[in-house]
């Protein structure tokens, strides 16, 4: 399901930057087929760094993440 917020305003330099970061990070700790606790910590920490969490950022989480996990082709590290 694809999320349209045509009112939201474009990413800072500064947020594209940010949300480069955390697709890279998401990338490793999903690499080999499961996310542990440590990971996701790492990536709300990367998230909420700046004190707001931005549309780009649940997008990349849900599709990265979510999406992978609802598919069966990642799942939770500590299960």
């Amino acid at each position: 399901m694809e999320i349209s917020r045509p009112q939201a305003p474009a990413p800072t330099p500064e947020e594209l930057e940010d949300l480069e970061k955390l697709k890279a990070v998401i990338d490793r700790a999903v690499a080999d087929g499961k996310i542990t606790q440590g990971e996701l910590a790492q990536i709300r920490s990367l998230t909420i760094h700046d004190g707001k969490i931005t549309p780009q950022e649940v997008e990349l989480y849900r599709t990265l993440i979510i999406e992978k996990i609802n598919k069966g082709e990642l799942t939770w590290g500590w299960h």
